[in-house]
């Protein structure tokens, strides 16, 4: 029985590790009617947008926001059904890149790669002098993943407090805001927090290698770590890294009219009944 459940385990961890890699090349090919891509990119307005009638974006292959949906083979998410509302709404098709690194993400907004970044990304003072941020699309806050004491070993690293923090090293993936969080954070305590960013892994796959005992420490928004720990009950998401905060998605700083028609979009499709059941969904 207790082989039988170590298994079970062990197949948990491994889908969370080949989730990312496999499902987006899936998803590459499921989405339909991508037009071709150029290497050729630069930042464009609504007008532009308007006129090839396709819209860029870019987002993080995960179980909340954007995935296959195992049951149907179809794609699914709070973030690629908005993306798909928000597209129906200006008659736009839809050039969806799947895209792990934060870091990636921002280079493509930058250059003109993507015209949306369609992911949950949290207001920094960092990040506000380079992108735009929408209205909020949901709140939530950032919470401590770490394993459960339930060993000898366990119990001596377990975090009970912020405090406990001090000299522990955080994994994180590459070039996210989490970062700066987690860099004021250490100011607020006085004491040194080390981070380790990792530039292969999304959050769920850093999930999976605090579950398996890879790394013991890594931060993320609660609503993914309530996801990963209904599955992986080892997992303790109990300690707040931050406050409630409002979540966005991001747009080029030379694009405001694209934000202002994004802004005007939602704020009438927040207030609907669909939104509430897409919410209340994921």
């Amino acid at each position: 029985m207790l082989k039988h459940v170590a298994t079970m385990e062990k197949d948990k961890l491994f889908r969370y590790l080949l989730l990312g890699t496999l499902a987006a090349l899936i998803a590459t090919f499921l989405i339909p009617d991508q037009p071709a891509k150029t290497a050729d990119f630069f930042s464009r307005d609504f007008a532009e947008i308007q006129k090839d009638s396709v819209i860029r974006i870019a987002t993080e292959y995960n179980s909340i926001g954007f995935h296959v949906n195992p049951d149907s083979s179809n794609l699914s998410g709070f973030h690629y059904e908005l993306i798909q509302a928000f597209a129906k709404h200006y008659k736009l098709r839809v050039d969806l890149t799947t895209e792990i690194n934060f870091e990636q993400q921002l280079k493509g907004l930058t250059t003109g790669k993507y015209d949306l970044l369609a992911n949950s990304i949290h207001k920094t003072s960092e990040l506000k002098d380079s992108i735009l941020l929408s209205h909020p699309l949901l709140i939530s806050q950032e919470v401590l993943v770490q394993r459960k004491p339930q060993s000898a070993a366990d119990s001596a690293i377990y975090i009970d407090s912020q405090l406990d923090l001090a000299g522990k090293t955080i994994h994180i993936a590459k070039g996210s805001p989490t970062i700066y969080r987690i860099q004021n954070l250490a100011a607020e305590i006085a004491d040194t927090i080390l981070i380790e960013e990792v530039e292969k892994y999304g959050p769920e796959q850093l999930i999976a290698m605090v579950a398996h005992g890879d790394i013991d420490y890594t931060v993320c928004d609660i609503t993914t770590a309530r996801a990963a720990a209904d599955s992986l009950p080892q997992l303790d998401i109990h300690t707040a890294i931050s406050f409630k905060q409002f979540y966005s998605w991001a747009v080029s700083k030379h694009s405001p009219v694209l934000l202002d028609s994004l802004n005007s979009w939602l704020d009438n499709y927040i207030k609907s009944k669909k939104y509430r059941l897409l919410y209340k969904r994921y």
